[in-house]
């Protein structure tokens, strides 16, 4: 059973992560027509309370324990920012290095910040030591960044022939 349930768990994180793509690209057109990336920002987050809104009630969430918040540790509101740096990033940053090499990068950033997390049990989550085979996982990711963006630059052999080149 544990596996069937890892699988469903990873295929629920995939579908997560298959929609970050189009969230990146939507908030961008989005800026433009707005006329600045930061409109979009505040539109997609405040699309985002309007979806969550209802999707609480039918949950039946009761209301939260905001005392005990403010006894928390100060990075407990570190969340709300992050979103904020991301949504802004995607507007700004997908359109000029595309989906392909926007996400990576994301992914990229996020295994690396994952990698210390996980090392120095930071943000609440138990610590799990980093060793040769996590950083040769992120080493791979790195490198296929680098591909990507190899792959997507303009190349003398991908432009068409010149005329120079035909008459030889």
């Amino acid at each position: 059973m544990q596996n069937i349930s890892s699988v469903l768990l990873l295929g629920f994180a995939l579908l997560a992560g298959a929609v970050v793509p189009f969230q990146a690209g939507a908030n961008a057109t989005l800026g433009r027509m707005l006329g600045h990336p930061l409109w979009a920002t505040l539109v997609s987050l405040a699309v985002s309370i309007a979806i969550i809104i209802p999707v609480m009630m039918a949950f039946k969430v009761s209301a939260p324990a905001f005392s005990g918040t403010f006894k928390g540790p100060w990075w407990i509101w570190l969340g709300g920012a992050a979103g904020v740096i991301y949504i802004t990033a995607a507007l700004l940053l997908a359109p000029k290095l595309g989906a392909t090499n926007f996400i990576i990068a994301v992914i990229a950033g996020q295994m690396i910040a994952s990698l210390l997390i996980d090392h120095f049990g930071l943000v609440g989550l138990p610590v799990k030591p980093v060793n040769l085979a996590r950083i040769s996982g992120v080493v791979m990711i790195l490198l296929g960044l680098a591909i990507t963006q190899w792959a997507t630059q303009p190349s003398r052999l991908s432009s068409p022939p010149s005329k120079s080149m035909l008459s030889q």
